[in-house]
């Protein structure tokens, strides 16, 4: 070949190039030029996404646009502020906040709602849940809630509760009574009792009773009675009583348990028994000595009308007469002397508390007798004169009369 021709070749060879360079330059320059502009026309916003915050330049036309293309969904319950539609302006600060769906519980009904608030009382504020002071609310109301946590929502109610016999009205929120009373920081101690189950439910207008029992032991000292033993004497006229011993009480040391409740006592069990001191015994003896009673004037048992004797225990008492043939009488007196087959002795019915029975008596207008009969109805300063007829017994009558005991 030609060295004319391969010089050609060479030249135009070195041109392409040249031309090829040129234009990747340029293009190379357009895209510079192009980004430049494109850059110069962005604008930086503030944008918010669940409470974060990123700073971001966009080209984008509207907030709408920039949440598109930062792969961010708007679903219809979530929070846009300014809204979609808002133009894209330097400095703009946009906040999205996405919508969850709460459940609540409310006793037993669940209600779920969509909502962007985090705040408990927010969001059943926004449900229309109205509260009252004692209802309890879980979280509280004051923080916020966590992801797939429910709210629950437990009404109060009133109630009334008797601790240890004290009444009063409690709010609650409990189920059951055991619930209750740890809630209300109420301790039960071995032996108390409660009026309901500790798993029973509660619900409006309850009763929880609480019995506080209290068991302590208790010793005490006691006086024990004396035995009264009666022994026959022959010597002593019937119908009378003789103190030989004079009876004295014992003692005897008794421990009890003793159950309270509610601080009053309502049951006392004898657990020992020591005896202290032996009681000594009271011993009486009877009379059993028949008096027998004459009417012979030479008898040292005489009576008569004849003026009131010396000496002797005076005084004066209400008289009236009695036979031995009255309605009910038996004709054996008091002390045993038989009246039907003596009518003439001179027998009187006394108040032994007054006249000791056998004493010699004198009584005016009736003379010496015996007190030998007593009558349901000769109480305190009374006699009855024994006669031998009823119409004797009429004509006595009743009297005042002056008595001596003689013996």
């Amino acid at each position: 070949m030609p060295k004319s021709t391969m010089k050609n070749l060479f030249f135009k060879s070195l041109r392409s190039q040249q031309i090829a360079i040129t234009a990747i330059a340029f293009a190379l320059f357009v895209t510079i030029i192009s980004l430049v502009l494109y850059t110069g026309t962005k604008k930086s916003v503030t944008l918010e996404v669940n409470g974060e915050q990123i700073e971001i330049k966009t080209s984008a036309h509207t907030v709408g646009q920039l949440l598109s293309k930062e792969e961010i969904e708007v679903a219809e319950h979530d929070l846009v502020t300014p809204s979609v539609n808002t133009p894209i302006e330097e400095g703009l600060s946009i906040r999205w906040e996405q919508a969850k769906l709460v459940e609540i519980q409310l006793e037993q009904e669940s209600t779920k709602i969509w909502t962007t608030d985090r705040r408990v009382s927010d969001i059943l504020a926004a449900a229309d849940i109205d509260l009252k002071e004692h209802d309890e609310v879980v979280p509280s109301l004051n923080s916020n809630l966590k992801d797939d946590e429910r709210i629950e929502v437990h009404k109060a109610f009133q109630l009334t509760l008797i601790d240890g016999g004290n009444e009063k009205q409690m709010w609650s929120t409990s189920t059951t009574v055991a619930d209750f009373l740890k809630r209300e920081n109420i301790q039960l101690n071995e032996h108390d009792l409660l009026n309901r189950k500790a798993d029973g439910k509660v619900k409006p207008g309850s009763i929880v009773e609480v019995v506080r029992v209290e068991k302590v032991t208790d010793v005490v000292e006691e006086p024990t009675n004396f035995a009264v033993v009666t022994k026959s004497d022959s010597k002593l006229l019937k119908g009378r009583e003789k103190v030989v011993q004079e009876g004295k009480k014992g003692s005897v040391e008794r421990k009890f348990e003793i159950v309270k409740e509610n601080g009053k006592e309502v049951s006392r069990t004898l657990l020992s028994e020591k005896v202290i001191k032996e009681p000594q015994k009271k011993i009486v003896t009877v009379g059993s000595r028949v008096m027998v009673a004459s009417a012979d004037q030479k008898s040292k048992n005489v009576v008569s009308r004849g003026s009131a004797p010396a000496g002797g225990k005076e005084f004066y008492v209400t008289a009236t007469a009695y036979t031995s043939h009255c309605n009910g009488c038996t004709g054996k007196t008091a002390t045993g002397i038989d009246l039907r087959a003596n009518p003439n002795l001179k027998v009187i019915a006394v108040d032994p508390s007054v006249i000791p029975l056998g004493s010699k008596v004198w009584v005016e207008g009736y003379g010496y007798a015996v007190a030998g009969d007593t009558g349901g109805a000769i109480k305190g300063k009374k006699i009855d004169l024994h006669v031998p007829t009823k119409s004797a017994a009429y004509n006595f009558g009743r009297r005042q009369v002056k008595v001596k005991v003689i013996d």
